[in-house]
């Protein structure tokens, strides 16, 4: 799908909206040279609510083929749940459309609280994302679409709105590449797999690329994340990516992504139901490849670097046990109470690590935890803040970020007092809290690694929402009025919690689309003033 900004395009259609009132938008009176348009209306063949359509053929004097007339609710400032309502209903509709180009005339400037640039970035993620398909390992592909392949923009083109356009494309590509990692199957996307992947997106865009093997690992004593390695014969890697965009003694953002390319949970071997959903354990991965490629596309002025850490978490005569004593990069000894809590050993030796680098902000992606989804359901993320006057600020611009995306969040607490919930008799740490508070505990773990070391960046942490469906290619975030099922092991793993009055321990949710991603917008992340020091964790 491509996309253009352009005044009076000539296009086989014509995308207008209609309000409930019988109302015509600018666009439509425009065309409407004889009323039909205002007819149709009249007559009931489109009522004007939010997401309904109407393609008309042959308008007298309209000088185009088709006009498609979309429904977007009432007069005035439109609701932003109906605009997108009807951006969906538009790029669905036109994907049937046996048409090269469309031009889009919906009042991208009119919607409630929101301006053209968000309007702008609305249309592309829609219309990615319904052109996304899942059938590159078919041996017989699904028959491609007929439908429209470029669409148009009725808006001047200033150069703000061409730079929105870039920045929407981008991350669009962004998203997609998260989305083809994440649905590959882990025969497939191993940690070797991963690194060969970001090792393609330095050569594309002009990266440096390390990759840390088994070896190196060690004689860097990143005793935890090996400890996850140790069942499975595929080599572990770990990726660090370079983007050098900003000023030379700029301190760069981090991104830390979980890579763990499949989860059987180990030793403490999850349920067979579902399990192989957990080839999507490497999502933070993904995210951080995918938020990499939109870096790349857009070549922000920025200093960004990225930290994957893969494997596998795989049962064997070598796996790591229950009751194992284990020691993090940083010294701090870890008591492993569950296999299947490999998460947090992973991103503890990762967090660590990016300490050299003395960052301005660290962005933890991970799918971690499905405590956080029992706390707040599918309709909101966790975020995770200290609370003092430095994190409260950045706790409030990561919520209005995330409300500016569609991507919301709720915090949460993460007080001192969680962390008694994660001592160990026999080390200083369990990667297991104690019964309650699963998804804060959880946050509390890495959040030990950092001032361990007394860390010169302070900690907020933020988390993931748990709408399923990436193995459809749809997006990880519900857009107003869409509301995505938990998977399987989620609504089981629930079910079993609440039942027991235990919390849910080390349970996969899809990840959210990013980059982040969901957006989704991941770029809402460096929004973050740089003087002030953030590390965020997708629980």
């Amino acid at each position: 799908m491509e996309f253009s900004i352009k005044l009076n395009a000539r296009s086989a259609c014509v995308v207008v909206a209609v309000f409930e009132n019988m109302k015509l938008s600018a666009a439509a009176q425009a065309l409407d040279r004889h009323g039909e348009i205002a007819q149709a209306l009249k007559s009931g063949d489109i009522s004007g609510k939010p997401g309904t359509t109407l393609l008309l053929r042959g308008l007298a004097g309209a000088g185009v083929e088709r006009v498609l007339l979309i429904g977007v609710g009432q007069e005035g400032p439109i609701a932003e749940k109906s605009f997108v309502a009807a951006v969906h209903a538009a790029v669905k509709r036109l994907a049937s459309i046996n048409a090269a180009q469309a031009t889009m005339a919906l009042p991208l400037g009119d919607v409630a609280g929101r301006d053209l640039h968000w309007a702008l970035r609305c249309v592309v993620m829609a219309a990615r994302e319904n052109s996304f398909r899942t059938d590159a390992l078919k041996s017989r592909k699904d028959p491609p679409t007929a439908g429209v392949r470029k669409i148009v923009f009725e808006v001047p083109a200033s150069a703000a709105a061409k730079a929105a356009l870039a920045q929407a494309v981008a991350i669009a590509n962004g998203i997609d590449l998260c989305k083809e990692l994440g649905n590959l199957p882990a025969n497939i996307c191993t940690p070797g797999y991963l690194a060969t992947a970001a090792k393609q997106l330095g050569g594309e865009h002009g990266f440096n690329v390390e990759v840390h093997e088994r070896k190196q690992l060690e004689k860097l004593k990143m005793g935890c994340f090996l400890s996850v390695t140790n069942g499975s014969t595929e080599p572990p890697k770990f990726i660090v990516l370079r983007h050098m965009g900003g000023a030379r003694n700029e301190a760069p953002v981090v991104l830390v992504g979980k890579g763990i390319t499949f989860d059987t949970g180990g030793i403490s071997l999850k349920p067979g139901a579902g399990m192989d959903e957990m080839k999507y354990d490497m999502c933070g991965a993904a995210a951080v490849l995918g938020t990499f490629r939109t870096i790349g596309e857009l070549g922000l002025k920025l200093n960004v670097i990225g930290l994957i850490a893969a494997c596998e978490n795989m049962p064997s005569g070598s796996s790591t046990r229950p009751g194992d004593i284990v020691t993090s990069m940083n010294g701090l000894t870890v008591e492993v109470q569950n296999t299947d809590a490999e998460g947090r050993l992973v991103l503890c030796d990762a967090l660590t690590y990016a300490e050299r680098f003395r960052p301005s902000a660290v962005i933890d992606i991970a799918t971690l935890t499905g405590a956080c989804v029992v706390a707040l359901g599918q309709h909101n993320s966790g975020l995770f803040a200290r609370s003092d006057m430095l994190h409260d600020a950045l706790a409030d611009e990561l919520l209005a970020s995330g409300r500016a995306t569609g991507d919301t969040a709720w915090r949460m607490p993460l007080e001192d007092a969680y962390q008694e919930q994660i001592k160990s008799n026999f080390a200083d740490l369990a990667n297991l809290g104690a019964p309650g508070a699963g998804s804060v505990t959880a946050a509390c773990f890495p959040r030990e690694f950092l001032r361990a070391k007394k860390s010169p960046y302070n900690v907020a942490a933020l988390g993931p929402s748990p709408g399923s469906g990436l193995e459809t290619g749809r997006p990880q975030r519900a857009q107003p009025g869409v509301r995505f099922p938990s998977c399987r092991l989620h609504r089981s793993a629930a079910q079993r919690a609440l039942k027991g009055g235990r919390q849910v321990r080390e349970r996969r949710w899809h990840l959210r689309e990013m980059p982040h991603p969901k957006s989704k917008h991941c770029f809402t992340l460096f929004t973050v003033p740089c003087s002030n020091s953030l590390f965020v964790n997708d629980f």
